[in-house]
């Protein structure tokens, strides 16, 4: 199995939304904002409903753990969602698949649409985890707060959070970088 890696750079994570509101794919657009802005998996990011983005609080339980997990989202996040899925209907599915009627879409196409978002970047370790770990990479950076972070994403231990979001593979390529005998 490939390591997935966070999107670090934060000049990339708005130049690709950006290019995503550009190319009017609002579907992808809410994947991908969606996706950094709450560190859900994306097995808990697909079954979203509009109706279930409109109400203030996110409430969800989680597939892996079966835990019930309440998330407050940013405001101007929301916000801004709220205005690209205007009037859909409350039940149709948030990241909707364009097979079927209302089907939610698929994890391999999530995986696809990762790979070719990100693409011109020169990325590397892209995948359907690159969502999570660029909320835990930023989340970390920003409050240096791994306990809280731990919680979030329910791991046992603070080294095996820092480890999941890259901040432990961060510190070992600083110390190789300046390393000199």
């Amino acid at each position: 199995m490939k390591y997935v890696q966070p999107i670090r750079d934060k000049e990339i994570i708005e130049d690709i939304k950006m290019k995503l509101l550009r190319k009017e794919n609002p579907r992808d657009y809410i994947l991908f904002v969606i996706g950094i802005n709450v560190g859900f998996r994306i097995s808990d990011i697909l079954p979203l409903r509009v109706r279930d983005l409109k109400k203030p609080l996110l409430y969800i339980t989680e597939k892996k753990t079966r835990k019930q997990k309440v998330y407050e989202m940013n405001h101007a996040v929301r916000r801004d969602l709220l205005r690209l899925i205007g009037d859909r209907p409350d039940n149709e599915f948030l990241i909707k698949s364009r097979e079927g009627i209302n089907k939610p879409l698929g994890r391999s196409m999530t995986y696809k649409i990762m790979r070719e978002i990100t693409k011109d970047y020169g990325l590397e370790g892209i995948g359907n985890h690159t969502l999570r770990k660029t909320y835990g990479y930023h989340y970390y950076k920003e409050t240096k707060d791994v306990a809280e972070l731990q919680e979030i994403f329910n791991h046992s231990d603070p080294n095996v959070t820092l480890r999941y979001i890259g901040i432990t593979q961060d510190t070992i390529n600083l110390s190789t970088r300046r390393f000199r005998l």
